[in-house]
């Protein structure tokens, strides 16, 4: 069900091999160059030619040749082909009929692609024009292809904002090209990436330019946007990155906040109205429960769903259970959230999206009726007697937005994440710190000993950070990637010996690495070799220094 998000040139190289025999008209040459001695005619298809050769195409070849030219489009990175691409596609799909639309198949296309109605999209605004004065705040999503939830859910943040800050000029930019290039294929409608956000900002002399992420935590898709901000901060005189919706992550389940607390009880009060109760509690004794659907993540900022379901036991919402798309943290897994339901005794379920926009997963991961959708699986639990869904994305409630707009007032008061390494580490007193060193690997951690704390030492704007690990077979650290570690010159971490003393008296020589931190509650890469003389990439984060 769930659509992938990158696809090789590969699949863009036959496609337009492809067009250029059937007429798509590509402007990129695929062919080898023709000799000067040589007449046109023999080396190129007659226009009769290549109408005959279309017109006698099965039914099957064009639906194919659709399904090729989404594929081609169904990719993460712009070309200079995508415009002419995607007007491609559309007008290969118009040209179709019915019952062809129905054989369109490709490793990412389907007839709903073009197909699905979901909604108006001349109801949206891409907030993609110039004349931006001085003052920009740029809103960025990840985005969805669903028109009615871009209007309501991400268009109303955005006004949202403007609405607060007349002053500024509130524009829009997409981090997924996926669904960039979905929407203008579709419907017409050109939404900003990042980078085209960005050098239209530049291009209109912006001055000061505040980001505002409607991301629901500092995951990845946060951190891609940090670091594409880093590319750019030169270009202005301010730039700030403000908070994404729940805020801060904190270090375990147990750490929430009042961003948190507001999302918490804001999602409850509308699914609650939604599902036409007066009160949660009059839901739990007609024996229903609401479960929150979230998209989960690898990232360590997985703990903000645990943190979540702290927040609903904090907030005596003993019927209220959080799970992930993705299974993770584990215990978000629908089929561990099923039997949390089912041991709660609860016999109906009313299940809603904890995300930003109803989008494809709302729409197919939890609302589909394949067998892998949370609705189906919920249903083949044969232990609830209803199974209600709420295609309601989080932008569209009014307490949502207005945290939105606090986070980014916040921001302009230059209480904003900054974006160097110098403004990270003023946060901080030279000095020596206890602070939180997490990776994406239990083979790649902190002693025991230590609960993953390391010495973080602060020094003339730069920060250090000591760990002590779990043996001696790491023997080398690189911060960066594993391609760049291999590299001639590259300048490798040496390891120092650490002495370890454990509770049991016994002690032990292990291997111990000072890792210049370039931000903090921010991912960074770290790459490291073992005994084995092998390079690995690996992600690492630190946080909550301590005095």
């Amino acid at each position: 069900m769930k659509k992938k998000a990158v696809r090789t040139a590969v699949v863009l190289t036959a496609v337009i091999a492809m067009c250029l025999g059937t007429g798509c008209n590509v402007s990129v040459n695929t062919a080898p160059e023709e000799k000067k001695d040589e007449p046109a005619q023999e080396t190129e298809a007659q226009p009769e030619e290549q109408a005959t050769e279309t017109a006698g195409a099965s039914d099957e070849e064009k639906a194919a040749e659709v399904a090729k030219l989404i594929d081609a489009i169904y990719v993460q990175e712009r070309t200079d082909e995508t415009d002419q691409l995607c007007a491609q596609a559309k007008e290969a799909w118009d040209a179709l009929t019915d019952a062809q639309k129905e054989l369109v198949e490709g490793e990412e296309a389907d007839p709903d692609y073009f197909g699905r109605d979901t909604g108006d999209a001349s109801q949206d605004d891409p907030l993609n024009e110039d004349d931006i004065g001085e003052n920009e705040i740029l809103v960025v999503s990840f985005g969805t292809s669903f028109n009615d939830s871009r209007v309501k859910d991400i268009s109303s943040i955005e006004k949202a904002i403007q609405a607060a800050n007349p002053d500024w000029s509130v524009r829009r930019a997409f981090t997924a090209q996926i669904i960039i290039n979905h929407v203008q294929a579709r419907d017409g409608e050109k939404i900003d990436n990042v980078d085209q956000a960005l050098e239209r900002a530049v291009a209109n002399n912006v001055k000061n330019l505040v980001v505002q992420p409607t991301h629901l935590m500092h995951g990845a898709e946060y951190d891609e946007l940090t670091e594409a901000l880093d590319n750019y901060k030169d270009k202005f005189e301010s730039v700030v990155i403000a908070e994404p919706l729940l805020g801060e992550v904190g270090s375990d389940a147990s750490v929430i906040n009042e961003d948190k607390k507001a999302v918490a009880e804001a999602v409850v009060k509308a699914a609650v109205a939604s599902a036409g109760y007066d009160s949660l509690d009059a839901a739990d004794k007609d024996g229903a429960a609401f479960v929150f659907m979230g998209h989960g993540t690898a990232h360590t900022a997985k703990v903000s769903y645990s943190q979540m379901a702290t927040q609903m036991k904090d907030l005596g919402y003993k019927n209220v259970f959080i799970g992930t798309v993705e299974g993770e943290p584990e215990e978000t897994a629908c089929e561990n959230v099923i039997e949390d339901v089912k041991n709660a005794g609860y016999k109906k379920v009313i299940l809603r999206p904890l995300m930003v926009v109803a989008g494809d997963h709302a729409n197919n991961d939890m609302a589909g009726d394949d067998d892998d959708s949370w609705k189906s699986m919920f249903t083949a639990a044969n232990s609830f007697d209803s199974i209600d869904c709420q295609i309601e994305g989080l932008g569209r409630i009014k307490e949502v937005q207005d945290l939105y707009v606090a986070h980014t007032a916040s921001a302009m008061k230059d209480d904003g994440k900054k974006l160097t390494e110098a403004d990270a580490a003023s946060e901080l007193a030279d000095g020596e710190y206890e602070a939180k060193f997490t990776t994406d690997s239990s083979m790649f951690k902190v002693n025991e000993e230590y609960n993953d704390m390391g010495k973080l030492t602060v020094k003339d704007g730069k920060m250090t950070i000591h760990i002590s690990l779990q043996s001696e077979k790491i023997v080398n650290l690189f911060p960066g990637m594993a391609s760049d570690a291999k590299k001639d010159g590259a300048r490798l971490l040496e390891p120092t010996k650490d002495e370890v003393k454990y509770s049991d008296g016994t002690t032990e020589t292990v291997n111990g690495f000072d890792v210049p931190v370039p931000y903090l509650d921010k991912e960074f890469d770290l790459a490291l070799i073992g005994t084995k003389g092998k390079w690995y990439d690996h992600k690492v984060v630190v946080t909550s220094p301590e005095k």
